[in-house]
Parts: C-alpha cells; sequence; structure tokens
C-alpha cells in the first residue's frame, strides 16, 4: 500500500466490480454503462449526473491502482488516448460546444472512489456546470448515452 492511499482495509471497489461483470444492489454500476473495454482499460457512463452535462464517462484501468501515483505511466497513456476519443465521440453524439477532463486524487483533492478514474464531462455554452448538483442517473438513461458513443 502507498504511503498516499487512503481506502478502508476491506474496500469493496465498484469499477473492480463493474470490471469483472459483478452486479450488485450496492453497486449501481450496470454492464449496460461499459461504453467500451480493452484488456487494460475500461470507459463507462458515471452514475450520477450534473443536469445540462448528461452522459459524462469515467475512464479506469482494469487493474486496481487507487490514484495517480499508483497509476503505471504505461496505462496512463491508454487512459488518455482514450479520454480523447471519448471526447471526440462526444463531440459528434452529443452536439457539445466542449468537453471537460478531470481527475480527483485523496480526500483534500475530492477523491471518494478508491480507484483511479478520469471525467470525461461533455459542456455547452451557458450550461451553469460549476454551480450545479449532481444528481442520479438512472440506469435506463444511461444505455441510451452509452449506446450513442
Amino acid at each position: 500500500m502507498n504511503m498516499y492511499n487512503h481506502a478502508p482495509a476491506e474496500y469493496d471497489c465498484p469499477f473492480c466490480a463493474l470490471i469483472h461483470g459483478k452486479e450488485s444492489i450496492q453497486n449501481q454500476l450496470r454492464s449496460t454503462d461499459i461504453v467500451l473495454q480493452t484488456a487494460d482499460i475500461t470507459a463507462f457512463m458515471a452514475t450520477r449526473k450534473y443536469p445540462n452535462n448528461q452522459g459524462h464517462v469515467l475512464i479506469v484501468p482494469n487493474e486496481h491502482f487507487e490514484n495517480i501515483y499508483d497509476l503505471p505511466l504505461g496505462l496512463s497513456s491508454k487512459v488518455h488516448a482514450l479520454s480523447r476519443d471519448i471526447a471526440l465521440a462526444m463531440k459528434s453524439e452529443y452536439q457539445c460546444d466542449g468537453i471537460l477532463i478531470r481527475q480527483h486524487n485523496e480526500p483534500a483533492g475530492d477523491q471518494n472512489i478508491w480507484h483511479y478514474h478520469l471525467h470525461v464531462i461533455p459542456r455547452y455554452q451557458g450550461d451553469d456546470f460549476h454551480h450545479a448538483e449532481k444528481v442520479p442517473f438512472e440506469a435506463g438513461e444511461r444505455i441510451a448515452y452509452a449506446q450513442k458513443l
């Protein structure tokens, strides 16, 4: 364990569960959320949405790494290459005006899932993103967005 890790000893990672095809009531993620999965990385729909920025995607390494400090550079380059592809697909399919890519590390950095993940979020002129509160994004709704990408 890295000195910058914060996951509890018995952490049950929801992203690892999705990657390994395990759905449960506690884990809101569904196999239908997956946009793309390779041997090394998985991209899937977020279970929460910003009201004016629906369809945001998370990209994760399939192997469990808690944060940027642990992530091998080879995987980092694959994650970022896929973020570009997802961003271009969003531009085409969602007709968004721009893309926000962000990533959080440690509690002070607003990380709350202890598996490295990169957010790819569609942005629109006047979308009030920075003042919006995230709300649940139901599984039935997420399917349409995943299929578009």
